[in-house]
């Protein structure tokens, strides 16, 4: 397998990319009548992707950054892909929640509307673009894939609550959008350059001219991706449209924000983890981060629709992991690195668990949570009972605890209790926040903010998710037994298994995130990869040589 890998590389980065392309261009030419074809090709192209983000980072976990020239263009001049720790850990955490939340929509959900599976796989598109791309303007360019695909998976299954939360989510992100473009031309007009190898090393020169222009870009380009990652006070779209989404939309949404997260990360190391820049914006991301956790806490404890109360989990997740960012500590982040899989991981669980609890607690068989699932539609495609009735599942007698165990895990991991994988993150970023402020150093105030904000979003958002656990489980003891799929106990138990695997594998986990922290703040490796990545030779020059 090594050596086919070898064999395939640089251009293996490329599949990420063209992989759902080709397969929503494959789909556009089915009709809607060929669904089951449809899910064949999606879930193959989910696979394969998985299981090649999974090839990409043993490689870089062995050898380091890799940059690819997909236009055969020497950087800065044309296209640059780069794959290194983050952007393949993010891709194997992106094609896993794809791959759990298509098998969990094949029960029924990817028939509430047209071109569910096509839109799915340009949604995967943007999201590995994001992640792969070395250039400012190209990461943009994916932005708008993804939020595009966004706004139609969002929409998937009509219905009031969609359309009115999706019209606030497109207008949010089209002026975020803006703001990002305004931003790039602010810093391309300064540096000349967008390629991020380049502006990072053009950055750490001592003399930087104009040095306002670049940090109000700077400025504008983090408020667009503060909107896209649901950061207060830019947040408001977030609950109303995850919690509205259907829940394999919902579950991949889990990962969408951290696509801002992302962002903000990886040029800020670029930009400002050292040189003349250096810390450049780290309290303000600190004051929101912390800011949008404790809200988002707050939001948790003031509901009690397990839809809001798993879109507040994704907020505090985020607001952490900028805090996090923003202390400026390399062991931090190295621990908020471990702790973004973690908690992105229960967050896309938790909401495919919330269909299953809430469609139990309705006493039927089928929602009416998507108009588009009409009767008709529902005649033709799924079998009746004796009583002509939709046969959507069956109980089995492991349904109530697969339930109600699958509850407590998630509301063990959105709180971070020991001996989970988010405990674990922020028991790391704790110890570092802490170790490093020592004394009275210039941090410590700011850490003891973060240890104390940390530990009281824990506490808010256990009571929240305890009290709700108490109602939905305990609250009616005469009820039918939940009916669940297959397909749909499937991936929550495959997620599920995923957090355990990383709590039992937790030390080398932990190593291959405080590896790639100090890959983010030693920017040389990345730098020397994107800008000495070779021009291969023509067919028509090799000739000559000869």
């Amino acid at each position: 397998m090594k050596a086919l890998v070898q064999d395939l590389m640089p251009h293996l980065m490329v599949v990420p990319i063209l992989l759902p392309m080709l397969s929503a261009a494959v789909m556009l030419l089915m009709g809607e009548g060929k669904r089951p074809a449809k899910l064949v090709v999606g879930m193959s192209s989910a696979l394969l992707g998985l299981a090649v983000s999974a090839a990409l980072l043993a490689w870089v976990d062995e050898y380091g950054v890799v940059a690819y020239l997909p236009g055969n263009w020497p950087a800065p001049f044309g296209i640059t892909l780069a794959v290194d720790r983050l952007s393949a850990g993010m891709l194997v955490l992106t094609w896993s929640l794809g791959a759990c939340a298509l098998c969990f929509a094949f029960t029924r959900w990817h028939r509430a509307g047209v071109h569910f599976h096509s839109i799915f796989q340009l949604q995967l598109m943007g999201l590995s673009g994001a992640f792969l791309t070395a250039d400012v303007f190209n990461l943009f360019v994916f932005f708008e894939i993804l939020l595009a695909a966004s706004y139609g998976l969002l929409l998937h299954g009509s219905g009031r609550p969609r359309v009115r939360a999706g019209l606030h989510y497109v207008a949010v992100n089209l002026a975020a959008s803006s703001l990002f473009l305004i931003g790039v031309s602010m810093i391309y007009g300064v540096t000349g350059t967008l390629n991020m190898a380049e502006l990072s090393a053009r950055l750490s020169e001592g003399n930087v001219a104009n040095r306002h222009l670049i940090d109000a870009g700077a400025a504008i380009l983090a408020v667009a991706f503060l909107a896209k990652a649901g950061i207060w006070p830019l947040n408001f779209w977030l609950v109303p449209a995850y919690a509205s989404a259907t829940p394999p939309v919902a579950g991949m949404f889990a990962v969408l924000t951290k696509v801002g997260i992302y962002a903000l990360v990886r040029l800020w190391t670029l930009m400002f983890a050292g040189g003349p820049l250096a810390g450049f914006g780290a309290d303000g991301l600190l004051v929101f981060g912390v800011v949008s956790a404790v809200l988002a806490a707050l939001g948790m404890l003031a509901s009690q629709r397990l839809a809001v109360q798993a879109a507040a989990g994704v907020m505090v997740s985020s607001g952490t992991l900028l805090a996090a960012l923003g202390l400026g500590e390399q062991a931090v982040l190295g621990s908020a690195m471990f702790y973004l899989v973690g908690s992105t991981l229960a967050s896309g669980v938790f909401f495919l668990l919330v269909d299953l609890v809430e469609r139990w607690r309705a006493g039927a068989t089928v929602v009416d949570e998507a108009p588009f699932l009409s009767a008709t539609l529902e005649t033709q495609e799924v079998n009746l009972d004796d009583a002509e009735e939709p046969l959507v599942a069956l109980p089995f007698p492991a349904s109530t605890a697969l339930l109600g165990m699958a509850f407590i895990a998630c509301a063990l991991l959105t709180s971070g209790l020991p001996p989970l994988p988010t405990f674990l993150g922020k028991l790391g970023m704790l110890s570092a926040a802490l170790g490093s402020s020592e004394g009275s150093g210039p941090f410590s105030a700011r850490a003891w903010l973060f240890t104390g904000v940390l530990l009281g979003c824990g506490l808010l958002t256990l009571v929240a998710l305890t009290r709700t656990g108490i109602r939905t489980f305990w609250s009616e003891m005469q009820r039918e037994p939940p009916r669940v799929r297959a397909p749909e106990g499937l991936p929550v138990v495959a997620l599920l298994t995923a957090c355990g695997v990383l709590t039992l594998a937790a030390g080398p986990a932990m190593e291959f995130a405080r590896a790639t922290a100090q890959s983010l703040y030693d920017r040389r490796g990345y730098i020397d990869a994107v800008l000495g990545a070779e021009v291969r030779p023509s067919a028509t020059a090799s000739e000559a040589g000869r």
